[in-house]
């Protein structure tokens, strides 16, 4: 059975950083693409994706220079680290692995398995 479990979310002020986790299991992690999607109301939108090896990663516009994705393969374990932050990245973040492409993606039907998601909260 494979689970996403996310970690690290929480209320912090704007300009703060915040380093979120998704810990997987039930899945060959090294060779599965993950992604961070956020959802501040019912739409969910893309924040970020790595490859298999950490080699290449995307971003959202709204985030590029202020959030960083990366993975640890030893420890099934991706991590979005989020710096400058704004009232407007409040959302729930949810963590997400595809396990059929290679490389980036950015759109959410291509991943397979979705987490719970952590909530994160930036006030003014």
């Amino acid at each position: 059975q494979v689970q996403l479990v996310e970690s690290g979310g929480g209320l912090v002020q704007a300009g703060d950083s915040l380093r979120l986790s998704c810990a997987a299991s039930g899945v060959s992690f090294s060779t599965t693409a993950m992604g961070w999607f956020r959802a501040p109301g019912k739409e969910r939108e893309f924040v970020a994706a790595i490859n298999w090896g950490g080699t290449s990663t995307a971003y959202a516009n709204s985030v590029k220079g202020r959030f960083t994705i990366s993975r640890d393969n030893a420890k099934n374990t991706v991590y979005l680290e989020m710096n400058s932050l704004k009232p407007e990245d409040t959302a729930v973040y949810y963590c997400a692995a595809a396990t059929s492409v290679s490389g980036t993606p950015s759109v959410a039907h291509m991943y397979d398995y979705l987490g719970r998601g952590t909530q994160v909260t930036v006030s003014s």
